[in-house]
């Protein structure tokens, strides 16, 4: 049965409007429909939402993943709006320039990928990644 759902992210914001200022401001991204307590975006072929929680995310773990056709201009043009990312320098992760080489993937998405993380302004940590093929 779960084989042809779609996989459909959803993300705590314990301040909905500061949320929604960040991902319009920020991240250049309008939500396709609202609710009492929920913003829903779509991209591509997918789609998350964000929903008003008392609770909080750890923003130790990558919460939502992004995949994009060029990660440098992505997160050049990012970082011109004011987005920060993350830097590592862990055993197997390490970034320069905010964007660390993964080698390593499941075939049928290529070799490795190139990867780059933010906080966003509730405390989740979003991905974007590029394929390597």
């Amino acid at each position: 049965m779960l084989s042809d759902g779609r996989v459909a992210a959803r993300l705590p914001a314990q301040d909905l409007e500061r949320a929604r200022s960040f991902y319009a401001e920020k991240l250049g991204l309008e939500p396709t429909e609202e609710r009492e307590g929920g913003l829903l975006y779509r991209l591509g072929a997918g789609e998350f939402g964000l929903f008003q929680s008392a609770g909080a995310p750890s923003g130790e773990h990558t919460q939502m993943g992004i995949e994009v056709d060029d990660i440098e201009a992505t997160v050049a043009q990012l970082g011109r709006r004011g987005v920060v990312f993350e830097e590592f320098d862990l055993p197997g992760l390490v970034t320069r320039d905010g964007i660390a080489e993964i080698q390593g993937n499941y075939p049928s998405k290529g070799s490795g990928e190139r990867a780059a993380w933010f906080l966003d302004s509730e405390g989740n940590l979003i991905g974007i990644s590029q394929l390597i093929r």
